[in-house]
């Protein structure tokens, strides 16, 4: 359950990070190669997860992090910042600009106009992409049962896979297991409810 949690919630901390500058500077700046890049975050969307299996084991073999709570936090921190940009940034366009023109002309630099001014207007299309970040981590299972050999590291779905057999099924540990499973989600969708109506349609128009 510690390394569901651990995984889960580091990888969704730094997707936000990741995907919050990203955004914002897709919806702020001009630069060669803007659009070629939204473009590319939008393709990578149209291919499933399991097509990047092979390269990814291969690129954590190579750096070191298989069998490692780091490496699958960081396979899942940015395989999650593609849909994150794009609702962000939906999101970030709909700030009046005219708020950091004013901070601008106060002195403000743009490393204080983004966590001062945009970030807590941003708060509930944050919460709401941090929300989506979490529970693909906390319930992803293919890439942790194929990157993690050690017990120790194994994720709760993972460990609820274990109680189904070749020959039979241990029902009530399955049970319990997905009771595990599904309540800190819930927990969560309470906790971030004020903000769900507003996020999940926030980054979806322009306008």
């Amino acid at each position: 359950l510690w390394n569901s949690f651990a995984i889960a919630g580091a990888s969704s901390l730094l997707g936000i990070f990741l995907s919050a500058t990203a955004a914002y500077a897709f919806s702020r700046f001009r630069f060669p190669g803007r659009r070629a890049g939204l473009l590319a975050f939008l393709a990578t969307q149209m291919f499933p997860g399991t097509m990047m299996m092979i390269p990814l084991y291969l690129l954590l073999n190579y750096l070191g992090l298989l069998d490692s709570m780091a490496g699958l936090i960081l396979v899942y921190a940015t395989t999650s910042v593609p849909f994150s940009v794009w609702n962000l940034k939906g999101y970030f366009d709909t700030i009046p600009k005219e708020l950091e023109e004013a901070a601008i002309i106060d002195g403000a630099s743009q490393a204080r106009i983004f966590w001062t001014i945009v970030i807590p207007l941003s708060a509930p299309a944050i919460a709401i992409t941090a929300l989506f970040s979490f529970m693909t981590a906390w319930n992803e299972y293919i890439l942790a049962a194929k990157f993690m050999d050690s017990e120790l590291h194994y994720t709760l779905p993972v460990v609820v896979n274990g109680a189904v057999g070749s020959k039979s099924v241990r029902w009530g540990d399955f049970a319990a297991g997905a009771v595990l499973v599904s309540a800190p989600v819930v927990a969560l969708f309470l906790g971030l409810q004020r903000f769900i109506v507003g996020g999940l349609t926030a980054g979806g128009v322009k306008g």
